[in-house]
């Protein structure tokens, strides 16, 4: 049986993840509160931000913008895009 979380980014009831993604109060607020069709894209998305903008996984300041970017993709916020990016139309 699928488990189903109203999704904050899409506003309605999704399919949700299977396990939280992080420890702690933060990966169990995406476990109730994030879809798995949200998480998904997030994943696309945080990948072109790291190519795009040359981003280190090693450096703090690189982990806490893509944290930021992370909290507004997921809330439906206006977030960073990738420069010169088109999304496919639909």
């Amino acid at each position: 049986m699928t488990r189903t979380v109203f999704c904050k980014k899409y506003q309605q009831e999704l399919e949700g993840l299977e396990k939280a993604p992080y420890p702690g109060p933060k990966g169990q607020d995406i476990f109730e509160n994030v879809s798995k069709k949200a998480w998904e894209e997030w994943h696309t998305h945080q990948t072109m931000l790291i190519n795009e903008k040359h981003l280190s996984m090693m450096e703090p300041a690189s982990r806490k913008f893509l944290q930021q970017e992370m909290d507004k993709f997921l809330s439906g916020e206006d977030y960073e895009k990738a420069e010169g990016y088109v999304p496919p139309s639909e």
